[in-house]
């Protein structure tokens, strides 16, 4: 039962002052070990809050007035957003192969875009890749993202998008970083809201490193230094 005056919120927020979970709890490649300062959210914990947002997610996508829902597409922001992606996709298929009221025809499409190097933004955003995204007009658009740092990155992507006016669009997105920087915009659907801390792991870089580490980790000086350009 919820506690009386409990605020709810539709995502799981991290504090500022959580200093992350110690790294002999957890499996690590021996190439990070030293190069982080703690696991901020272990693997287990990732998926069973992706999980959670596919289920809000589809069942949002059936709440149609009238006939059956509207094809969506899927866009999956690459590339720090394809293991997200990846496991979202994965649950929400699992909610169309069990529903017994009605389904959602889906199809996927990637974007990638670049405003990082090192661990700043890099300025204005580049949209290095799509394929012909007239083919989004009157369907669904469901964005996935890996983290939504100032929200100015979404919201250029979302004016691109809906030059092709889609039905609508909505963000899912992994993280949301919690920063004075912000530009006030906030996801559809957010797994986490994390410091203003630079977060690696689970597809999250730092200049193409840190994809292939399991847990979501804070980088530290060491690793910041080693893998600079």
């Amino acid at each position: 039962m919820a506690q009386e005056g409990a605020v709810k919120t539709d995502y799981i927020p991290i504090a500022d002052d959580f200093s992350g979970y110690p790294l002999d709890n957890f499996c690590l490649p021996l190439h990070y070990v030293d190069k982080v300062e703690s696991v901020l959210i272990p693997h287990g914990l990732i998926m069973d809050r992706t999980e959670r947002v596919a289920r809000n997610i589809f069942s949002d996508l059936l709440e149609t007035p009238s006939g059956p829902p509207v094809p969506l597409v899927v866009l999956c922001v690459l590339k720090g957003g394809y293991q997200f992606f990846s496991d979202l996709m994965e649950f929400i298929k699992k909610c169309n192969r069990g529903s017994h009221s009605n389904s959602v025809q889906m199809s996927i499409d990637f974007i990638r875009l670049k405003s990082y190097s090192n661990d700043k933004s890099a300025g204005p955003v580049q949209v290095v890749g799509s394929d012909d995204l007239s083919s989004l007009k009157g369907k669904n658009v469901l964005v996935v993202e890996d983290i939504v740092d100032t929200g100015r990155t979404m919201e250029r992507l979302l004016g691109l998008l809906n030059e092709h006016k889609p039905k609508q669009i909505k963000v899912a997105s992994l993280l949301v970083k919690r920063t004075s920087r912000s530009s006030g915009y906030r996801p559809d659907y957010i797994g986490f809201e994390v410091p203003d801390k630079f977060v690696v792991g689970y597809a999250l870089d730092y200049n193409e490193y840190y994809r292939d580490l399991h847990h979501i980790c804070v980088i530290n000086e060491l690793g910041k230094t080693t893998y600079a350009q």
